[in-house]
Parts: C-alpha cells; structure tokens; sequence
C-alpha cells in the first residue's frame, strides 16, 4: 500500500487540512508546496487505495481530485464520497487535463464544488481553493448534529440529550464534535489526543480516558452512543458494538 506523500500532525486550532489525490508526480509535488506555503496541511496520494486508506482515519476539509487516475477513476471516487453520510457535504475540487464541456457537466453533476483545467496557474488554484472553503465553512456555520436522543450544533456550542440543555467543558466539547462531525468512523487515540490537546505522541496519556469517561456520565443516556474500540481508540454510533 502506498503511504502518504507528506505526513502532517492534526492539531486544535490550524489551517485548513487537504488531501490531493493526484499520480503525477510532478503536480502533486507543485501544487503540495504552493498551498503548503499558503499556510494549508496538505497530505498528498498517487493512488485511491492509499487515500481510502487515510479517509478510514480522518476526513479532510477539502479534497483535490484528479480524473485519470489508476486503480479507479476521479468521478467513481466522487461519486462513492457523495454517497456515504459522512462525506456528502466533503467540499471537492477536480483537477484534470480533460476540459471539453462534457467532462466538466459530468464532474459538476457528479458533485464537484469546482472544475480546474490543467495546466493551471497556481495562484488561481490557491484563490479558488480558498474561496471553496469560505462558502462550505460559512454553511457548516448552522450545522447541526443528531445523533439518536443526542443534538449538537458547534457554532452555538449547544447539546441535547433528549431535548435538555447539557453544560459541557470546552475540551469535552472539542470532543464531542470530533465524534459528531465524524459519526461511525473510528477516531484513533492519538487523532484524538493530537486535535484536543496536542499529544498525538503520548500513547499512554490517560487525560483522553479521563474525558471521555466524564463526557459520558454528563450525556447521560447519550453517553452510550461513545463506543470503546479496544487498542485503537472510540467511535459515536447508534449501533450496538
């Protein structure tokens, strides 16, 4: 399996984080140092099977998606990602060498939030990357979760469980809307000790346990949708483990 061209640290409060999926080498390359010195995390990948892999982990806040790719092309892959819950609203950007009108109504009506034409210049990508951004952040701004008896809405920071107000503290709230935003993946400990506190490297930190362990008592009933998934990390479900 091929590994990720650029390994990052997923931390609280950075930059956006984008995944490209691209097997020209040279592009990935150009295009990874360009918006990397924009101040975005970028992971790169030249093949499907090494970004499945990573969407298995953590899902991005924006993906850059070539057509012509081995193993299976860009649209399949798009349309597998508008399909599944958890990546229907992921912001995606095309980027390909295919420009006739027909290819860009297709990748459009497949679900792409934009359609670049290679060659491309990169101050134009980094303009149009951001302004992809801006309008689906601006829309998550009214998201709102449900999960079973469980309601979440990060930009009010407001819970419910079974329609009752729920004071949480701001780090169990971090958390919550990490399991919420990603719902039936499993988060690993160090995402999770990386994104809330910054201590992805200390494996055998026991401050994670000790929230999730208080996020569930104040959830009350709620707290069961929490699940333990032993040697790796949790994950919220509404179904049984």
């Amino acid at each position: 399996m091929q590994k990720a061209e650029h390994m990052i640290r997923w931390k609280g409060e950075v930059s956006s984080l984008i995944y490209l999926l691209e097997d020209d080498d040279s592009i990935r390359k150009l295009v990874i140092y360009t918006l990397e010195s924009q101040g975005f995390k970028v992971m790169g990948f030249d093949t499907p099977l090494a970004f499945w892999h990573c969407m298995e982990k953590v899902v991005p806040d924006l993906l850059m998606l070539d057509i012509m790719l081995p193993e299976e092309d860009g649209i399949t892959i798009l349309r597998k990602l508008r399909a599944a819950p958890s990546t229907s609203r992921l912001p995606v950007i095309i980027l390909t060498a295919r420009t006739s009108e027909y290819d860009r109504v297709e990748g459009l009506d497949a679900g792409a939030d934009d359609y670049i034409s290679k060659p491309f210049g990169m101050m134009e990508l980094v303009a149009r990357v951001r302004a992809v951004l801006r309008r689906t952040q601006q829309s998550a701004m009214d998201q709102v979760y449900t999960v079973g008896m469980l309601t979440v809405c990060p930009a009010r920071h407001e819970v419910l469980v079974d329609g009752c107000s729920t004071e949480l503290t701001y780090k169990e709230f971090q958390l919550l809307c990490l399991f919420v935003e990603n719902q039936g993946r499993v988060l690993t400990r160090e995402f999770l000790l990386d994104k809330v506190w910054d201590l992805g490297t200390e494996r055998e930190n026991r401050t994670l346990d000790v929230h999730i362990r208080t996020l569930r008592v104040k959830l009350g009933r709620a707290g069961s949708l929490i699940q333990t998934v032993r040697g790796v990390g949790y994950r919220m479900t509404e179904d049984r483990a």
